[in-house]
C-alpha cells in the first residue's frame, strides 16, 4: 500500500526524540496556520506519526501548547547569545539575526501565542512564566555589563527593543538593517557602562 499524495511516511522515534520531534512539529503547525490550526492529527501528520503517540505524550492540547512554548523559549534562548555571560556589550545577542533565520518558526510561534493570550487569557500566565525567562536572562546580563544596579525597566526596554528587531527581521526580512540596529544598541549600552563608571 501506497503513502496518500501529501502525507508523510509515519516513522518509528525513541521517546526522546519523538518528543522533541513533536514539539518542534507543534511549533511549526502553530507557525504556520495559528494556534486554532493545532491539533493532535496536525502535530502528528507534521512530525510524520500516529496522532495517538501525540496524545501519548502530551495528554491534553493544552499541556502540548505550554511544552511547545517553553521548548521554544529554551531553543530561543540557548541559539541567541542573549546572555552570552562575558559581560561585553559586543558579545550581547550576537546571534540573533541567525537564529532568526535559522528558525523563523520558532519566533512566529511565540507570536502566535502573544497575540492569542488576548483571546484566551488562560494562557497569560504560562508565556508570563516562560517569559520571565528571557527578563531574567536581559538582566543578568545587563548586571555585568553595567556598572550599579539594573533595574527592570531598563532591562525590559533593552529585552523589548530585542523582541521588536525579531519582529521585523521575521516579517520584512533586512537582516542588514537588524544587524546594524543591534550595532546601535551595543553601542548605547557601551555608552551608559562608561557614563556609569565615570569614564
Amino acid at each position: 500500500m501506497t503513502e496518500s499524495a501529501g502525507r508523510r511516511p509515519r516513522k518509528r522515534v525513541t521517546y526522546g526524540e519523538g518528543r522533541e520531534a513533536l514539539l518542534d512539529a507543534a511549533v511549526r503547525v502553530v507557525a504556520r496556520g495559528g494556534l486554532r490550526g493545532l491539533t493532535y492529527r496536525a502535530v502528528a501528520e507534521e512530525a510524520g506519526v500516529t496522532h495517538g503517540l501525540v496524545v501519548h505524550h502530551f495528554g491534553t492540547r493544552d499541556a502540548l501548547i505550554e511544552e511547545a512554548l517553553s521548548h521554544a523559549i529554551r531553543s530561543s534562548l540557548s541559539s541567541s547569545d542573549l546572555e552570552p555571560g562575558t559581560g561585553r556589550p559586543e558579545d550581547f545577542s550576537h546571534g540573533l539575526t541567525e537564529m532568526v533565520d535559522s528558525g523563523p518558526d520558532l519566533q512566529a510561534f511565540q507570536y502566535e501565542l502573544l497575540l492569542e493570550s488576548r483571546r484566551r487569557p488562560e494562557l497569560l500566565s504560562h508565556l508570563r512564566a516562560l517569559y520571565d525567562e528571557y527578563f531574567a536572562a536581559t538582566r543578568r546580563e545587563l548586571t555585568q555589563m553595567l556598572p550599579g544596579p539594573v533595574d527592570e525597566g531598563l532591562s525590559r526596554m533593552v529585552f523589548a527593543t530585542l523582541e521588536g528587531l525579531v519582529l521585523h527581521q521575521l516579517v520584512f526580512g533586512e537582516r542588514e538593517v537588524i544587524e546594524d540596529a543591534l550595532d546601535e544598541l551595543r553601542n548605547v549600552l557601551r555608552l551608559l557602562a562608561r557614563e556609569r563608571d565615570g569614564k
